[in-house]
């Protein structure tokens, strides 16, 4: 897969994808993230990318032209599926993460300031919020997004990880512990040390169920 990702600031997202898991699907090349400055496809004095609104009003609004020709630059055989992130797009969520892990070339739109031109929708395939919520531009969603797609690609993270995560099928993840077997008078489940897998499966999923009904009942009317 590639994922492009366009922004006036890519030193904000750099360091995001140079550890861990998503490094080494990088240098296993399972995915190739390109951070491209849209500044440099300016074509007015400065490489200025940004104006004042038509009809007045506060801040600065992204211009057509530099996202544009980046996009057009980038999605030259017509094959990228393009994202912009925006407040007023589609919450995102595992379905749509799972969607677009099947994409081959991604193209995302961070925007910046008080928004962008309304005629640069015109380039995207599906807009994207993170919820509703206001932050100051789009890189942290950028990473957010790469970083759900990139994880459930072949051969990034084992299947069986995935399989037991939280939203699949709808439900939340069991609990789990680790070493030691007490601390501060808190014990694991002694179902857990027993040694039998199928009550041990069986107790996830009964403990899944009662977390997903307790704290988010919503997926589960879904």
């Amino acid at each position: 897969m590639k994922i492009d990702i366009l922004t006036l600031f890519p030193e904000m997202i750099e360091g995001y994808f140079s550890e861990s898991i998503l490094k080494r699907a990088i240098d296993k090349k399972i995915v190739s993230v390109n951070l491209i400055d849209f500044r440099k496809y300016s074509k007015v004095i400065q490489k200025r990318v940004d104006d004042a609104p038509y009809g007045g009003g506060s801040g600065m609004v992204l211009m057509c032209q530099p996202i544009f020709d980046a996009v057009e630059d980038l999605n030259k055989n017509h094959d990228a599926t393009v994202i912009l992130l925006t407040p007023s797009g589609k919450t995102y969520n595992e379905k749509a993460a799972k969607s677009l892990s099947l994409k081959k070339h991604l193209i995302i739109i961070c925007g910046h300031y008080e928004g962008f031109d309304e005629r640069i929708r015109t380039l995207a395939d599906s807009e994207i919020s993170l919820g509703d919520f206001v932050i100051t531009g789009g890189e942290a969603a950028a990473c957010v997004i790469a970083d759900s797609i990139i994880r459930l690609l072949p051969g990034v993270i084992s299947s069986g990880s995935l399989e037991s995560e939280s939203f699949t099928n709808n439900m939340l993840d069991y609990p789990v512990y680790t070493r030691p077997e007490e601390f501060r008078d808190m014990k694991v489940p002694s179902i857990l040390l027993s040694g039998d897998h199928k009550k041990i499966d069986e107790w996830r999923k009964e403990e899944a169920l009662k977390k997903t009904k307790n704290e988010r009942k919503d997926l589960l009317e879904k």
